[in-house]
């Protein structure tokens, strides 16, 4: 190199770029110094040989020597030039780049451009949203209404059936009220009656009621006649009265129709009520029948003969046109009602609603022989217009007059109308799988899987598909595996790839995050991916957790011995060497942790034996369990407060302590204590899902309240919405949540992007009292019902869980706000103070269930010691009551599970006060917090201590 060249790599240049040696220096050091100079407006190009050309947006000056890569100047013709090469070798836009002491020439535009967005790693940075500086009022995001209709079809008027003919109308004129909406004499006029109104009276009396006398008179005895006479004076009283007290309010119970009425379909989610009897029909028609029998009986076999020759002479059109629905039993115990018209008749638009009423009245085609007759006409009608190809003129027969809506589902399927099957099943609720695997069938996938999670239908939609459609049944597997794991359920996503032995190795993701969530999860996700032929730190972990200390149900231990008992290693000595230290822990815990029968227990035990190493298998004993402890166990949490406040705070699977500490943030802990990770989120709720992988961050300002969500497997939170509730419920499937405001309980779909609500209970001036309890299985409520005096009725409710199947309704006098709280299971729990006539110096606990509490001693009632200044705390079916603590400076904590028990374990909270502590039941551990800084877990019967530290800045 000539000395004026090389006196270049040391002078200040003017560079336009830089070219980086990344085969000498490495990509990651390469990147590096790109990022370290990067301009807005830059570019990065790669060359052929592997080095990259940084190209800056604007020059800067720099000594050649100390820049980040060998300088490019650009000369006087618009090429670029790197120092050593030849600048007169490159046109414009081209770069002169000296290789080996030759010039080469490369187009920039040809060159392949770089992404250095690309490079960034943006798992572990959290993102905020701004906030004003000062106090700014919150507003929540708009909700969308998604609450699923259910469908009415119109089998009908699909069928080209036109209303009834006159004469029919006529002969069914008197049909009570309920089955047809007549219009009044005087409909459409307006001003004072008319003065033709006596003459038109008169003119009813003279052609109608004197002609019935002197039939009855001339067939009966005076006893007869004054019978009618009666009818008639108090058929006028009656109709006024109830005209009069129309207007009340629905009970509690709902409100009833007259015989044979067609009752109105209740709100979505409304609970249907019991049909009252019409008193004043059945009087009327039990005179009348003691007279005018025979009259009645003459005109329904009139008809009975005229809509049977129709049918037989196959004239479908009067036939359809002129029949009357059969109608079923009502509930049980409830017997019909006499009443002088037809039985309930299908009027109006004679579609399928989504609940079909009660039962109609007793009439002379209530008959069991005429059942009989009809059910047997209408039935012969069915299959002659299928053989005929009038498919749905057959349905409507099948569905709407006979009564048999699966029958009609099984002939549209197999006339491949399968989207109008889906509908009607839908809308007659019938068997959720038959619904879930019909919509499936039709393309409406994203219905099918909506309906199998509310119904809890996935498993028997993809059993009754398998047998029809496998192919049809693996898509409708896969879709319910994404369905899980989008509510972040990954486990349950794993579990169901897992039945199809096709689909197994997709569930390896799955499978992985899972054994990332540690705890009782992680250890039922291991066995598989050891069945999948997984390396050897798998196995290894598999041992750790098998020979590990710590409490078998919440290290996963139990768990994962159970596991390895139902599905063995892939590889015969990785198996046998899991099922010998699976046998150790099962002898050494005593059994798989209380979760199996004694049966299954020991069914299991013998199957690791038997792969499990002989000469060990042969020195072990039996398993043999400990006795539960008699004592009330008592803990203490640490002496003095934390530094940090606690809002919430959930023991997770995997041991660590999920915490909320309000505007600091939310903390993941270990059991003593140390910070695993943290995130700058605002909340003071944390809403824990059922699975363990999910949590919603919820921070309430007044009514509103900031939703994120925080995948528990990544660590990630990404904000959801702003809501306006009441009440949020801190547990949830990992999809559906369950709030509360002044319109009743919502149900809000938190996979989509705005609040969504999928379901609404209550309404109609029913109101929630007090907060709901929730479990997976069931939720429960006190509601208040308005009744038509304007009084009120208080009840128990309780609902099962996806579907929101209300069960019971208990109602309950002993409900006072601020003392009570209900269960998950359906009791209410009240503290009160006692003696109730003198200084309360203990709290008695009393219980409202559905039935008598099975407990020892029955007729005591359980008492603790002290007086709560305040009713009891719940989450599920777990409860915690406060009181001062023996010497006055700290708070106790008497807590219990279900109704009708007294407590299992108290938490003594030096330095405490009773006005924050709280309770968090999830998954197998007990979670009690004070807002002071310090949390406590213990297993679910107070047993085994889990966790007990303090909150810290630290």
């Amino acid at each position: 190199m000539s000395a004026t060249r090389g006196a270049a790599f040391h002078a200040a240049v003017t560079a336009t770029g830089f070219v980086l040696d990344v085969p000498v220096i490495g990509p990651a050091e390469a990147a590096g110094r790109a990022i370290d100079s990067w301009q807005d407006g830059a570019e990065l190009r790669q060359l052929p040989d592997g080095r990259w050309l940084y190209v800056l947006a604007a020059p800067v000056e720099i000594r050649a020597d100390r820049a980040p890569g060998l300088p490019v100047v650009r000369t006087d013709r618009g090429a670029y030039a790197a120092v050593g090469a030849d600048p007169r070798a490159a046109a414009a836009g081209q770069l002169a780049l000296a290789t080996g002491g030759v010039t080469a020439v490369h187009p920039i535009a040809e060159l392949a451009e770089l992404d250095p967005a690309g490079w960034l790693d943006l798992s572990g940075i959290t993102l905020h949203r701004p906030r004003p500086a000062g106090a700014a009022e919150h507003e929540a995001d708009p909700v969308v209404e998604a609450v699923p209709q259910p469908p009415e079809p119109n089998l009908r008027a699909a069928a080209g059936i036109a209303p009834r003919s006159e004469r029919a109308r006529r002969l069914t004129e008197d049909a009570p009220a309920g089955t047809r909406r007549r219009a009044p004499l005087l409909a459409g006029r307006s001003g004072p009656v008319s003065a033709t109104g006596p003459l038109a009276l008169a003119t009813v009396v003279l052609l109608v009621v004197l002609p019935l006398l002197v039939v009855v008179a001339s067939q009966g005895s005076a006893f007869h006649v004054g019978m009618l006479l009666l009818a008639f004076a108090a058929g006028p009283a009656a109709a006024r009265l109830r005209k009069r007290n129309s207007g009340g309010a629905p009970g509690p119970e709902g409100s009833g129709t007259g015989a044979g009425a067609t009752t109105s379909e209740p709100e979505q989610g409304r609970s249907r009520g019991r049909a009252r009897r019409p008193l004043f029909d059945a009087l009327l028609a039990r005179l009348a029948m003691r007279t005018a029998g025979p009259l009645i009986q003459g005109r329904h076999a009139r008809y009975l003969r005229e809509l049977t020759s129709a049918f037989e002479q196959r004239r479908w059109e009067d036939a359809l046109r002129d029949a009357i629905r059969l109608t079923g039993d009502g509930p049980a115990g409830q017997k019909p009602w006499l009443a002088l018209g037809l039985p309930r008749r299908y009027e109006g638009a004679l579609r399928p609603t989504p609940r079909t009423g009660g039962s109609g009245a007793a009439s002379p085609l209530s008959g069991r022989t005429v059942h009989q007759h009809l059910a047997a006409l209408y039935q012969r009608a069915a299959e002659d217009l299928e053989r005929a190809g009038r498919i749905d003129e057959a349905a409507f027969v099948l569905a709407d007059l006979r009564g048999a809506p699966n029958e009609a589902v099984a002939l549209l399927v197999r006339h491949r109308r399968t989207a109008q099957a889906a509908e009607l099943a839908e809308g007659r609720g019938l068997d959720a799988d038959l619904v879930v695997r019909l919509w499936w069938q039709a393309g409406e996938r994203e219905r099918a899987v909506r309906t199998a999670h509310r119904r809890a239908a996935f498993a028997p939609a993809v059993e009754r598909l398998a047998a029809v459609d496998p192919a049809s049944a693996r898509e409708l597997r896969v879709a319910w595996a994404a369905h899980c794991r989008e509510s972040g359920d990954r486990l349950g996503a794993a579990e169901v790839l897992w039945a199809d032995e096709t689909l197994r190795p997709s569930a390896v993701g799955d499978l992985r995050d899972a054994v990332a969530l540690g705890g009782p999860t992680r250890s039922r996700a291991l066995p598989h991916l050891l069945a999948l032929g997984a390396g050897g730190s798998t196995r290894a972990l598999a041992l750790a957790v098998l020979d590990g200390d710590g409490h078998p149900d919440t290290t996963g231990r139990s768990a994962l011995a159970a596991a390895l008992a139902q599905l063995p290693a892939a590889d015969p000595a990785v198996d046998r060497e899991l099922a010998t230290a699976a046998a150790r822990a099962v002898v050494r815990d005593g059994g798989f942790g209380g979760t199996l029968s004694d049966r299954d227990a020991a069914a299991r035990h013998r199957r690791l034996l038997k792969r499990a190493d002989p000469l060990v298998a042969a020195d072990l004993a039996g398993p043999s369990r400990a006795a539960p402890a008699a004592h009330l166990a008592a803990y203490t949490a640490a002496d003095r407060p934390g530094t940090l406040p606690v809002l919430d705070a959930a023991l997770l699977g995997n041991g660590a302590v999920l915490v909320a500490c309000g505007q600091a943030g939310v903390r993941l802990l270990t059991a003593d204590g140390r910070t695993k990770a943290r995130w700058d989120v605002p909340a003071d709720q944390l809403v824990l899902a059922d699975h363990g992988g999910t949590a919603l961050l919820v921070a309430g300002y007044g009514r509103v309240r900031e939703v994120s969500r925080l995948d528990l497997a990544t660590r990630s939170v990404r904000r959801w919405t702003t809501l306006r509730a009441r009440q949020i419920v801190p547990s949830f499937d990992g999809r559906h949540l369950i709030t509360a405001d002044d319109d009743g309980i919502s149900v809000l779909d938190t996979l989509a992007a705005r609040p969504t609500v999928v379901w609404r209970e209550l309404g109609g001036g029913e109101r929630l009292l007090g907060r709901l309890a929730r479990t997976p299985a069931g939720c429960t409520g006190v509601v208040a019902s308005p009744l038509p005096d304007g009084t009120q009725v208080v009840e128990l409710w309780r609902w099962d869980l996806p579907g929101w199947e209300l069960r019971s309704r208990l109602r309950t006098d002993a409900f006072r706000p601020g003392h009570c709280a209900a269960l998950a299971s359906g009791g209410l729990l009240a503290a009160d103070p006692e003696p109730a006539d003198g200084p309360p110096e203990r709290t008695a606990l009393h219980w409202t269930t559905e039935s008598k509490l099975g407990r020892p001693g029955a007729g005591a009632v359980p008492s603790i010691e002290g007086v709560a200044p305040h009713g009891p705390i719940v989450d599920g079916d777990h409860w915690t009551l406060a009181v001062p603590g023996p010497d006055g400076t700290g708070v106790l904590l008497h807590t219990g599970a279900g109704a009708g028990y007294a407590p299992t374990a108290t938490v003594f909270l030096p330095q405490a006060d009773t006005q924050a502590p709280g309770l968090r039941r999830h998954g197998d551990a007990v979670t009690h917090w004070h807002r002071s800084g310090r949390v406590l877990a213990t297993t679910p019967d107070g047993a085994t201590l889990l966790a007990n530290l303090r909150v810290t800045a630290g």
